[in-house]
C-alpha cells in the first residue's frame, strides 16, 4: 500500500504517534473540547493505538481507556489503557466483562473503517455497518451527557442514519477534520449531550 509522506505522516512520527490519524482526534477535540481529564473512554478499532494514546494523554492518570480491536498494536500504552484483542461484533466475554466494570464511558469513539473493496457503493455500505454497530455500544454503555465520535464513509446512507440518531443527542453535526486527506471519503459523525434511552 502507498505510504502518504506527508506533513501528518512526518509529524506523527516525529511525535511517536503510530499513525498520522491521531490528528483528525486532536482537531476534533480542540473544536469541540471532547476529551477531559479523568474521563472514562471506550475505543473502538483501536488498532494501530494512535487515538487511543492521545485519549490515554488527555484523560491522564485519574482516567481510563478501553481499546479493542481485531489486530494487536505495537504502541506502548500508559498504565490507563487496557486494550483487549477481540471483534466488536461478537463481543467476547473479557470484552463485556471490562466494559461493564468501567461503564458508563464519557466518550465512545470509532475510527473502524472496512477493508476496502474497490467498490465505493459496498465500501460505503460497509462503513455504515461498523457505524451503527458502533453506536449501538455507545447505547449501551455510554453515559448521560457523553459523546459519540464515529467515522464513516460518505454516501447516501450516511445522512439518514445521522438523522435516525439526532434524538438521542443534544447536537449531532458531521466534521471533516482539515487533517482528513481532501481525496478521503471519510468524514466524522460527532454526537454531544447523550440522552440515555429510557428502561423498558
Amino acid at each position: 500500500m502507498k505510504q502518504y509522506r506527508d506533513y501528518y505522516f512526518r509529524k506523527a512520527k516525529q511525535e511517536n504517534y503510530p499513525a498520522r490519524s491521531v490528528y483528525k482526534l486532536q482537531e476534533m477535540d480542540k473544536a469541540h473540547r471532547l476529551l477531559r481529564a479523568g474521563q472514562k473512554v471506550l475505543d473502538l478499532g483501536a488498532c494501530p493505538g494512535s487515538w487511543t494514546l492521545y485519549a490515554a494523554e488527555r484523560v491522564g492518570p485519574g482516567g481510563w481507556v478501553l481499546g479493542i480491536d481485531l489486530n494487536v498494536p505495537d504502541t506502548v500504552f500508559p498504565e490507563q489503557v487496557t486494550f483487549l484483542q477481540a471483534d466488536i461484533f461478537a463481543r467476547p466475554p473479557e470484552f463485556l466483562e471490562r466494559a461493564e466494570f468501567l461503564a458508563p464511558f464519557d466518550v465512545v469513539m470509532s475510527d473502524m473503517a472496512p477493508k476496502t473493496t474497490g467498490s465505493r457503493f459496498t465500501d460505503q455500505a460497509r462503513s455504515i455497518q461498523l457505524v451503527e454497530a458502533a453506536f449501538a455500544v455507545a447505547g449501551e454503555w455510554l453515559a448521560a451527557g457523553g459523546t459519540f465520535i464515529a467515522k464513516v464513509f460518505e454516501g447516501p446512507d450516511v445522512r439518514p442514519f445521522v438523522q435516525s440518531i439526532r434524538p438521542h443527542f443534544t447536537k449531532v453535526s458531521m466534521v471533516k477534520p482539515h487533517s482528513s486527506r481532501a481525496e478521503s471519503k471519510e468524514i466524522f459523525i460527532l454526537g454531544t449531550g447523550f440522552a440515555p434511552p429510557e428502561p423498558e
